[in-house]
Parts: structure tokens; sequence; C-alpha cells
């Protein structure tokens, strides 16, 4: 804490003229040097900052470009111009780095508002803000209110703390009882999507809220119902996830960013780590580094891609892999992650509202997995490549659990590429990015009666990977994801890749009546001569059938949400499929090596 520059910022308030002024609602256009000699602000030299939530920022490096860059926007905001997104926590921030009154003013002021307008709905038998899309935003209203409360109680009346207080109880109290949840006393219930789910993104912001809330009202009733009810599934759930990685994908498994900072946060105020039960922060360092493509600007497109459906690198997830090198006990964890960091296409954050995380540090080096191969067994999501060049080939597959709402029927899907996307999940040329139908992904497409059989959620497929002289095989049993009542008795994909390319067997009985076809993606036009398909640089072979059906399918002319893409359909196989996909001179050149989880 810098506890003595703010006492100095305090005392030279306190010695200023007209410091015993009124302590009227600030003017947004003139919130800068006068507001710090108003009496209101004088309190601030009684109250320790982030008192009870103890958040530790002594690593901020206040010579750093990142700081000055972060600096210059909450000022910015402070003068009257907040950037899009501005958070009251970005002011708290600063008033804890810099001491400087004005900081607490402005965040005191902004969620003054949050609660003033909450208070109007209220009054008028509405339901607050907070409330919206299931109270998905929750912990970020929650949560800036609460590191204000606690940071700069100072400046804050009695009245003011008692009705914020009033707020952020009722808006915590309804997310977890969501049958009775009420405002102002008129019933307001809501389904309570995900709040007994900790693999689901809601459920962080769920947690955001009443962690900082119980934290900052030093609410024992709180702290308990967290660590006897929710923390503890939270735990066990990650503890199953071995390898690291969301069962959302990664897309919505960019929520991580948010689970890692609940982390940090709990720790610096609580000293319990429970990142420290599993693995799973560390192997999500591996996860990323694995994920993401040879050339450093995208990754794996595994389930809903609904921020951008072009799976490209952004502030989300630098933040993320910022977050868990900051809470890792792992140096040589912490050194990879530091490599990735120095290496990918974001050098830094982008956007004004993600300057706050850039003060966690990025470390230095180029450090490298030692390996160039990555199974996260707990979610079914395997990555390799044949080194760490840009010009590297890069593999995906999946096969594991089905459960979530923005996972994909991609069970048994592979991408592949090289320099740029070879055949990937048709999914990415989409305008909203969350089409989850396997007629998108490179899988094998069952249909009975004109219709297509649905991979269902609940279920779980069995993957391995061998590594062996050939080079590496994939292994995967992916019946289950049909259901047991389903009329495909039996499918497993081999997928092997060695230096002739990658290899893709598959075996599957089915019903009379049930149709099997082999579909591929491709992000260009194809064409087709005989059993032989190019794609750009892509050539692909079929070796069974001997005699298939080819038929190419341009994705815009079929939904109005696909962008561009194609697909080609292998038709004909009676019980397998034998297809190759490669290039001259062959996908691996150097070998392949594995790596545990």
């Amino acid at each position: 804490m810098r506890t003595s520059k703010l006492l100095g910022h305090c005392a030279r308030a306190c010695a200023s003229p007209g410091f015993i002024e009124s302590g009227a609602p600030l003017d947004r256009r003139r919130r800068a040097a006068p507001v710090r000699a108003t009496a209101l602000l004088l309190y601030l030299i009684c109250t320790p900052a982030l008192a009870a939530l103890g958040l530790d920022l002594s690593q901020v490096d206040l010579q750093s470009p990142a700081y000055a860059r972060f600096k210059q926007y909450v000022d910015t905001a402070v003068a009257g111009q907040p950037g899009y997104a501005f958070s009251p926590l970005d002011a708290v921030f600063m008033a804890e780095l810099d001491g400087d009154p004005a900081y607490c003013a402005l965040a005191v002021e902004l969620v003054e508002d949050q609660v003033s307008e909450a208070e109007t709905l209220i009054a008028g038998g509405q339901r607050p803000a907070v409330s919206y899309d299931s109270y998905l935003e929750v912990g970020d209203m929650i949560g800036s209110l609460a590191f204000t409360y606690d940071a700069c109680a100072g400046i804050m009346t009695p009245t003011q703390r008692e009705r914020w207080a009033a707020y952020a109880e009722q808006a915590v109290w309804n997310v977890w009882n969501h049958a009775d949840a009420s405002w102002g006393g008129n019933p307001f219930p809501w389904t309570g999507w995900s709040t007994s789910d900790p693999g689901n993104n809601y459920y962080y912001s769920f947690l955001e809220a009443t962690m900082a809330w119980a934290l900052a009202s030093n609410s024992t009733a709180w702290r308990s119902f967290l660590e006897t009810e929710k923390l503890p599934p939270l735990v066990a759930l990650f503890s199953t996830l071995d390898g690291g990685g969301s069962p959302e994908g990664t897309g919505y498994g960019t929520a991580h960013m948010r689970l890692f900072w609940l982390y940090r946060f709990w720790r610096d105020a609580t000293g319990q780590d429970l990142a420290a039960a599993s693995s799973h922060l560390d192997d999500s360092i591996l996860y990323w580094v694995h994920a993401t493509v040879p050339t450093n600007d995208r990754f794996a497109p595994i389930g809903d891609q609904s921020r951008s459906s072009q799976p490209e690198l952004f502030d989300y997830q630098r933040r993320l892999v910022l977050e868990a090198r900051a809470v890792s006990l792992d140096p040589g964890r912490r050194a990879i992650a530091a490599g990735w960091l120095n290496r990918i296409s974001v050098a830094q954050m982008s956007q004004g509202f993600n300057f706050r995380h850039d003060l966690l540090d990025a470390g230095s080096g180029d450090t490298l997995p030692a390996t160039t191969f990555h199974h996260a067994t707990g979610v079914g999501h395997l990555f390799a490549r044949t080194d760490w060049t840009p010009d590297a080939w890069w593999l995906a597959f999946v096969a594991g659990p089905f459960e979530q709402s923005h996972a994909h029927e991609d069970q048994g899907s592979f991408t592949l590429f090289r320099r740029d996307w070879l055949t990937v999940s048709e999914n990415i040329w989409s305008h909203s990015g969350i089409q989850q139908g396997g007629e998108a992904h490179n899988v094998l497409r069952f249909e009975q009666d004109g219709s297509i059989l649905r991979q269902r959620r609940g279920t779980i497929s069995d993957m391995s990977a061998t590594i062996d002289g050939a080079g590496l095989r994939i292994e995967a049993d992916l019946t289950a994801a049909y259901g047991n009542d389903a009329p495909i008795t039996a499918w497993q994909r081999t997928v092997r890749l060695d230096g002739n390319g990658l290899d893709v067997q598959d075996h599957y009985v089915v019903d009379a009546g049930v149709v099997a076809t082999f579909q591929l993606n491709l992000p260009v036009a194809p064409s087709v001569q005989g059993n032989r398909i190019v794609a750009g640089e892509l050539e692909i072979e079929v070796l069974v059938p001997a005699a298939p059906a080819i038929s190419v399918r341009h994705w815009p002319t079929v939904d109005a949400d696909y962008l561009a893409g194609w697909r080609v359909d292998i038709a004909g196989g009676s019980g397998e499929y034998h297809v190759r996909l490669g290039s001259a001179g062959g996908i691996f050149r150097d070998g392949f090596e594995s790596e545990a989880p």
C-alpha cells in the first residue's frame, strides 16, 4: 500500500485555501484540481486504501509505459471525458497507486450514478440494470461498488454507505435466490441460470459480486456462504480439468481471465489460494500457449465465438495469461507465460478499458514449452505443431465432455493450420459465431431420413494420444456423443500425423437407413478431380471408398449467416472412410514430442 503518498496528498489538501468549503456534488467538467481541497475529501487521511479487500499492487512499476498510459486514461476521465466502458475500478486503482483524492472522488461519483439510477427504477416498480441478462454484469457492477465502498470510505456519508449497502445486498441475495428475488418489495424472480454451474462464465460474475461485497462489507454470512457452498464446487470442478482450458471452449472460456482475477484478489485479501488447490491455472498457461497458432495471432476456434467469429487474439486472451502468470507459483510456467506474452500479436492492451490489466508484469524472455504437443484431458482438447516456428503445421482435435451450452457438436472434429487456416470450423466464417451444429465442423455427418443426427449434451467421448517413431496417433471413440439410444452403434476416428501429412480413418456401425458423410470445411473454393481435392495449399486424397461421391457446398448460398467458406462432402462409405490431407513436402519435418498436461 502506498499510504504515505495518500497521506501526503490529503495533508496538502488540508493546508490549501478553501478546504472547508461545501462538498456539493461535483461537476464532471470541472472535477480535477479544485475538488482536492474539499472537506469531503479530508476524511481520506483516516481511511487506508483497499482496507478490507487488501489488493496487493506493490509490484506495479510506476515508471513503466503501461502505468503512464493507464494513468493518462484515468486522468482523462477525471477531467470529465471517461473512455468507453470506463470503470470505477480504474479510478480506485489509481487512488491506490497515486493517492490523489480526485480518483476516489471520481469512483464514488460513478458508483453513485449506478445506485441512484437503480433506486429510481426500483421506486417506479421496475428492476435495475444490474439484474439484466440474468445478472450477467453483476460482477462488474457490484464488484466496482465494493472496491469503491472499501477504498474510498472516507469521502462517503453514512447515509450514502447505507444506500449502497442495501442495493448491493439485494443484488447479491437475488443472484443466489432467484425464485424469491425482489426489488423494492416487488417480486422479480428469474431463471437462476448457472448459479450452480462453476464451469459457466456467468458463475464467475456471480462470484465476483459476492466475493468483493463479502470482503468490503466484512460480512461473515457471505464469507461463510462462499466458503461452504459456492467455492468448494468451483475448486472441485477445476481439480478435474487436467491440462487446463474450459469446457465452454476458447470463446466463452476466455472468461477465465475473470476467474484468475478472483483468485488473485481473494488470495490477497484472505490468504486463501484457490488456484493452489489444483494444477488447472498452471495448466491453462500451457493450454493457451499451445492453442495459439504458429503465427501467434489466432487461436483454436472451439465452441461459440460470440465476440468475434474470427478467433483473433485480443486483449482478453492477453489478460487471461497475465492473470494466470500473476497467480502462478511455478517459475517454469511463469516463464512460458512471459514468452507467449512477448511473442503474440497483442503486445499491449488495445482498448482503454483494458489498460488496467497491463499493470500486471508480463515478464521477459521468449521461453517456449519443451515440447510441441498438449492434451488437455479434462476438457478434451488436443493441440500439436511440428515446431515452434511461424511456418509450422498445427493441429487441434476435440474429443471429451460435451456439456456446456456454448460448446458445439464438434466431438471428433479437427482443425489444420499452416500460415493460415487450411480446414477449420465453418463457424469462424459466420456472422454470429454461434453455429453449433455438426455440419459446420470437420466430423462424420450422420443422417437418417434426411435429418442430421445430433450429438447430445451430457455425453463424454474418449480420446487417447500416443507418440512413436511414426509420429502422433490420436484414437477417439465418439460413439457416446450421440447417446445410448441413437442408431449409431459405433464411431471410432483415428488421426495420424507423420511425415506424409494428416491421415484420418473412420470406422462406424449404424442402423439401416443411416448414411454417414465425411465432411471438410474449407476457407477457399476447392477443385475436385476424381478422388483428389485441392483447396489452396491443401491437398486431399480419398483412399476409402475407392470411388467416392464428392460434392461441394458454398456456405453463403445455404445460410445468410455465413459470409464465406465451402464444405466438401465425401460420400459412399460403407462402414469406413480413409482420407489423407497434406501438401508437397509433407507436414512433419522435425519429428514430434509428447507433453504431459
